[in-house]
């Protein structure tokens, strides 16, 4: 097939530049239209006052070849750093292994509530929740109603905004894989020479020890791929929100974006779009059909924000960043970006990101800096882990969009635009998270931008089906435990851990923020 005349891309993070790298090793100089005034999207790593702080915390390992390949091919292995994978629970002021191990949280929690939690479970054994179709019932009928409480609701909740009740058990069963509290037991008092002798399909599941980071961040990762782009010959156009597609003759001919006031029309042969789908849709010209339109308003996100406080290096903790399970406290995790990499901080002192699960809009997205920089140092003294006079210096970072979220009828709404748009502009390719709106991780996003780069030249690849196979996935998958070979799924081809969330107890929770102040 010959190249293409003109592409656009909508979007400056993994998806898109990798969209954009591929293109111009094919010898094609495209567009790239991006909202932001910086490139990386989601994985960026934002730059203050000579601090640098990844949004989330971005581990560079993959299943997928090629997409490990080019990593490697785009920032060369000298400006890799390899880096041990260190998680841990705060809870009640005390740090407890991640993954869960039930022995240490027991001996952790001391001897009267170990008793009590075991006593618990004892309870569930006899007594099972009636209903275990829920993230809530799955967890409480395989670690008992205390332990379930202490390390799963709270945090869980933070993250999705809406009751564990209201998760699907799904998810639980994605989160404990085949452990449970029975099992954990048994293996604890198991003789090491019995353990050598187990098959695999026996071993407990395990998540990688390390992985690849960039020096300076995943950031260092795009930016160095902007610069290879643009001395290819493509142009990145910054601050520029893409407000209409131009459709003609079943395709997409132009694409026509905003930046300062003025809006530009770019002519195209082809548009690779990571801007969420819903937006897409909706700025197709002339319009899609209503219930398109329907389908595309029905997506809805969870937001994120970073609120990076600078400490003394004897504040640093060797994790890479710690699960907040304790309700008092607002935040949820909480990045080290030392560990991550010395190359992000400065000597002597470390930075410390609390990170809050929101929504746009809501009391805490809208709060002033100054007011989330005072309320992180209050939640870190309260956790025990530094003073709030020991805090020298704060910054906020608010990432819109950041998690695509599941409800019962997204699978739906998603499935009516594909069909859409295959049939009215089939040059027109949907990459990346939001793209997609796939919760997935950038590799997964890199490998969709990949696939539809050869799908232009002529290739024929099924883009959706990425993510699908249990070799994208970071974590082994072993057999599950007695009884659970037909537990419940996670929803075809989401690649990470994500519920599907009621679409009532969605509106129920937005509802019950506006009642306690939020807009």
């Amino acid at each position: 097939m010959s190249a293409p005349e003109s592409v656009v891309i909508i979007g400056a993070g993994p998806a898109g530049l990798t969209a954009a790298y591929m293109l111009s090793k094919q010898g094609v100089a495209a567009t790239v239209l991006e909202a932001d005034s910086v490139v990386g999207g989601i994985s960026r790593t934002v730059e203050r006052d000579g601090w640098r702080f990844d949004i989330g915390g971005h581990r560079f390992f993959t299943k997928v070849t090629p997409v490990d390949d080019l990593w490697f091919e785009i920032l060369g292995a000298d400006e890799f750093l390899q880096r041990p994978r260190m998680s841990r629970i705060s809870y009640q002021g005390k740090l407890y292994d991640y993954p869960l191990v039930p022995m240490n949280a027991l001996r952790n929690l001391g001897p009267v509530e170990a008793a009590r939690c075991i006593g618990s479970y004892a309870w569930v054994r006899v007594h099972p929740p009636k209903d275990q179709s829920t993230f809530e019932g799955f967890i409480a009928a395989r670690f008992g109603w205390r332990l379930y409480e202490h390390f799963f609701k709270t945090y869980t909740e933070k993250v999705w905004g809406v009751p564990a009740s209201e998760l699907t058990a799904d998810f639980g069963a994605q989160r404990v894989k085949d452990l449970s509290l029975m099992r954990a037991g048994l293996d604890a008092i198991t003789p090491k020479r019995v353990k050598a002798r187990r098959g695999k399909g026996q071993q407990t599941t395990s998540l990688i020890e390390q992985f690849n980071y960039p020096k300076y961040g995943p950031g260092q990762m795009w930016e160095k791929a902007a610069d290879i782009v643009s001395d290819a010959g493509t142009k990145i156009v910054f601050d520029a929100s893409v407000t209409g597609v131009e459709l003609r003759d079943g395709r997409a001919v132009a694409v026509t974006a905003e930046a300062d006031g003025v809006a530009s029309r770019y002519e195209c042969s082809h548009v690779i779009s990571s801007m969420p789908m819903g937006a897409l849709v909706k700025a197709m010209e002339p319009p899609a059909p209503p219930e398109v339109i329907a389908a595309a308003a029905g997506l809805t996100y969870r937001d994120f924000m970073t609120v990076a406080l600078v400490v003394p290096q004897e504040y640093s903790f060797p994790d890479n960043w710690i699960y907040v399970h304790d309700p008092g406290v607002s935040v949820g995790r909480i990045q080290n970006f030392g560990s991550w990499s010395p190359y992000l901080v400065k000597e002597g002192r470390t930075c410390l990101g609390l990170e809050f699960f929101v929504n746009e809009g809501d009391s805490m997205w809208t709060k002033s800096d100054e007011d989330l920089i005072a309320q992180a140092k209050r939640e870190l003294e309260q956790l025990g882990l530094v003073e709030a006079a020991k805090v020298e210096a704060g910054y906020v970072v608010r990432m819109p969009k950041a998690y695509p979220v599941y409800d019962e009828h997204y699978e739906g709404h998603v499935d009516t635009m594909r069909r859409w748009i295959a049939q009215s502009c089939p040059n027109v390719y949907p990459v990346g998270r939001n793209g997609m709106h796939r919760y997935n991780n950038q590799d997964h996003s890199m490998y969709t931008a990949m696939l539809s780069v050869e799908n232009i030249f002529g290739a024929d690849h099924d883009v959706w089906s990425v993510n699908v196979e249990e070799e994208y996935h970071e974590v082994s998958v072993t057999s599950p435990p007695d009884g659970e070979a037909d537990r419940p799924r996670s929803p075809k081809g989401t690649g990470r851990d994500a519920p599907v969330l009621s679409r009532d107890a969605i509106e129920s929770a937005a509802a019950a923020r506006r009642g306690n102040g939020a807009p």
